[in-house]
């Protein structure tokens, strides 16, 4: 059937059901973000190299970037009581991000006013903020309550001596921080997607799980592995019979700090036969629990839809009947500039945060969160700790990732090769698809304009060195 939605992408688009489609043959009304496409031509389509491992382009990342954009520092879940904290930590950066207060959170940077020693060592829980060194201590809020000799720092103020603060604002049980006094308010950063995501209640979900490994890699092309669908054939083959990778809708807005992919599950790439069996599709399945027989007549996305709806009643006690097969299956992955991605819906609730680790520009602390619903009765769940993954671990032996854990082991044997390819690339320029890998040139206009500057739009006969 033909949409009643034409496409306002000026772009080719693989023939096959396009997420628009899809979204026609619903059986419940179509939250209307759902409906939106946006395809603002965000440029470059090069990229010099030298981006992925320049140490002079990395410290002007950590100068010019990362101090002015908001960062998803925890879940609110994470820190319950007052004086509860964990430690964010970009770069040189370290803050201690606590409840001070029953309706307060404060992101306290993690150093002693005296000489410098860190406060905190860990996430836990404090009554009062005493630097190990000297005994130097403040309150919950920052404010100073006692100086060791006090008698000998006569020229010390209470009011100097308050501990100083990055920003804070809250979505979805989120916390965010800002370095920057002057930065926008979080609420018109994220644009629409408090918006979007308004009727998936993320505020009543619980981190279930939270894997993290340090990977040899730059914070960039981490994130760019997981901006597209384009990799999936190739890296990812055993999905193709349940994933319509190259059908995946591609959203990138005019305002540069969010963007957006749909990727339709429970119908097969248009990579294979156009009459792939339906059995076979939710066969593909088996590793999500789905082990069931496709009734005759059914398709399989409305089958799996509705396996994805039972399993979720049971598991929450809610009522999924009016939700959209879109909604209970598909990849709907939002990105937040510059490295958070949470996934909207009601099942497909994974969250990636992708930073810089060790303040090297070879490697990124890279985590996966997986967000469950809360039970309507009942105390609420507490949130999984961290699971770290040594270097030399695969993610597949995180088990509590299920079926995910070998799709991010199979990433990860990409990774640490883009980045040895980056370095030794004879072409002077990275290229990138007009479409597919809309969102990875998003991601860099936007880096260049907190860098100061913007890159040139070059042809595709650009010289080979």
């Amino acid at each position: 059937m033909a949409s009643p939605h034409p496409s306002k992408r000026k772009v080719a688009l693989h023939p096959g059901p396009s997420v628009q489609e899809l979204l026609d043959r619903e059986r419940n009304p179509i939250p209307p973000a759902l409906r939106e496409e946006h395809f603002h031509d965000p440029g470059p389509d090069h990229l010099d190299p030298a981006r992925y491992f320049d140490r002079a382009f990395f410290e002007r990342e950590m100068q010019q970037m990362w101090p002015h954009v908001w960062q998803m520092a925890c879940r609110e879940e994470e820190i319950p009581e007052v004086g509860d904290h964990i430690l964010y930590e970009i770069g040189p950066w370290s803050f201690i991000v606590m409840r001070s207060a029953a309706d307060e959170i404060r992101a306290f940077y993690n150093t002693c006013l005296h000489r410098g020693r860190q406060l905190r060592t860990g996430d836990g829980h404090a009554q009062m903020l005493r630097c190990p060194f000297h005994g130097f201590t403040w309150k919950l809020d920052g404010s100073l309550a006692e100086i060791p000799c006090r008698w000998d720092f006569p020229d010390l103020s209470d009011e100097e001596m308050h501990l100083p603060e990055a920003r804070i604002g809250t979505w979805g049980g989120f916390v965010f921080l800002n370095m920057d006094e002057q930065a926008p308010p979080l609420e018109e950063y994220l644009g629409p997607i408090p918006q979007h995501f308004a009727a998936w209640d993320f505020e009543n979900r619980f981190k279930a799980v939270h894997v993290g490994q340090v990977i040899p890699v730059n914070w960039k092309a981490a994130v760019e592995a997981f901006m597209e669908s384009f990799h999936v054939k190739a890296t990812h083959p055993q999905i193709l019979p349940s994933t319509a990778d190259i059908n995946t809708q591609y959203d990138v807005p005019e305002d540069p700090h969010w963007n957006r992919m749909i990727t339709a599950f429970g119908i097969p790439s248009p990579y294979l036969d156009d009459d792939y069996p339906e059995q076979k599709i939710v066969a593909n399945f088996a590793g999500a629990g789905v082990n069931a027989a496709l009734p005759a007549g059914t398709p399989a996305r409305r089958f799996l839809a509705d396996h994805a709806r039972e399993t979720f009643r049971g598991m929450s006690g809610r009522d999924y009947s009016g939700a959209t097969d879109a909604e209970m299956l598909d990849a709907i992955q939002y990105f937040i500039f510059p490295n958070f991605f949470p996934w909207g819906g009601y099942s497909q609730n994974i969250v990636y945060r992708f930073r810089p680790a060790e303040n090297d520009p070879e490697k990124t602390f890279m985590e996966v969160m997986l967000l469950l619903p809360c039970p309507l009765e009942g105390p609420r769940p507490k949130p999984a700790a961290l699971h770290l993954l040594a270097p030399e671990q695969c993610w597949s032996e995180a088990s509590e990732l299920g079926p995910l854990g070998p799709v991010f082991k199979q990433d990860m044997h990409n990774l640490p090769r883009v980045q040895k390819g980056l370095k030794s690339m004879r072409r002077s320029q990275v290229v990138l698809a007009r479409y597919q890998e809309s969102r990875i040139r998003q991601l860099h206009s936007t880096l260049d304009r907190y860098l100061g500057h913007s890159l040139e739009r070059k042809d595709a006969k650009h010289a080979q060195r």
